[in-house]
Order: C-alpha cells, then structure tokens, then sequence
C-alpha cells in the first residue's frame, strides 16, 4: 500500500505531504555540457551548463560567480544553469578553474 496520498492517519493525526527534492541536472560521464541556445529568446542566445551534480544552493553560487565573471545575466532553472552569453569558451575556462570539467556541446 502505498501512503503517498496519505491525508490523515489515525497514528499521528493529519499528515503533511512531503517534499520533493529539487530537481537536478545529471551527466552519466561526470561531465559538464556547455550548450548554447537561441529558441524562444528572439534570436538571444544563452548558454546553458547541463551535468552539474549540485543541490540548489551549491548550483545558485556557481551561477552567481559565473555572471560575476562574464558581466551578464543568469538564472537557474530546473538543476541547469542559464548564463545569457555566447562566450562559451571562457564559461569553459572558468568552469576548469573551478576544478569541474566541462566541455562543449552542439554547434
């Protein structure tokens, strides 16, 4: 029986739903994909850093120093880091300073 739409249970009273975790962003290999996307932004491209085995927080500070870096914007969507540049290289450079190895993916 499973009690995941548990509601209310005579053991302990009413029962708070749990919480899932945050949704992450995982490379089978270990390591970090760089790609660069267009679609939907209005021909803006933006990088996205997909692999990186972090919690919330741990991701948000990344993406916080990576923004520092590159002097733009960037957010942190579903365990992905979106960086809005197109200078792919120097993420790549950065991310390998940072001891993450990471490579370029797509064209």
């Amino acid at each position: 029986m499973d009690d995941s739409n548990l509601v209310y249970s005579t053991d302990g009273g009413k029962v708070s739903p749990r919480k899932a975790d945050a949704p992450r962003s995982v490379s089978k290999d270990g390591v970090v994909r760089i790609h660069r996307e267009t679609k939907g932004r209005k021909g803006k491209g933006v990088s996205l850093l997909i692999g990186l085995d972090k919690d919330t927080s741990a991701l948000k500070t990344l993406c916080k120093t990576l923004k520092k870096k590159c002097g733009c914007g960037g957010a942190v969507k579903e365990g992905v880091i979106e960086v809005q540049t197109d200078d792919r290289e120097k993420l790549k450079a950065l991310l390998q300073a940072e001891g993450i190895s990471a490579k370029l993916a797509g064209g």
